[in-house]
């Protein structure tokens, strides 16, 4: 009584899914906006740094500049609204 065993033949895989390629969510010009975005983010904080005083009992004025004021918060949100942009923009199919 031997009893054999049957091996089951190899499945072969179509070839499509051989050559399958990888597809980012993002396009090329979307990153580059991502990062136009971020530096905008990056020069509106870096404008806004500083204006302090040294001596604590001494009010400095700088802290109340053009550039701390209104110049940097127009920056940062200049960099969101591209941000916002570079994330919704549709990359072209082609």
């Amino acid at each position: 009584m031997s009893t054999k065993k049957k091996i089951p033949e190899p499945v072969q895989r179509p070839k499509q899914a051989e050559t399958k390629t990888t597809e980012f969510a993002f396009g090329r010009q979307n990153y580059r906006l991502l990062l136009i975005g971020l530096a905008f983010i990056f020069i509106g904080f870096l404008l806004m740094i500083g204006g302090g005083s040294d001596d604590p009992n001494v009010f400095n004025d700088k802290i109340f500049s053009f550039r701390r004021i209104t110049l940097a918060p127009i920056l940062i949100l200049v960099g969101f609204i591209i941000e916002i942009f570079a994330i919704m923009r549709k990359t072209k199919e082609g």
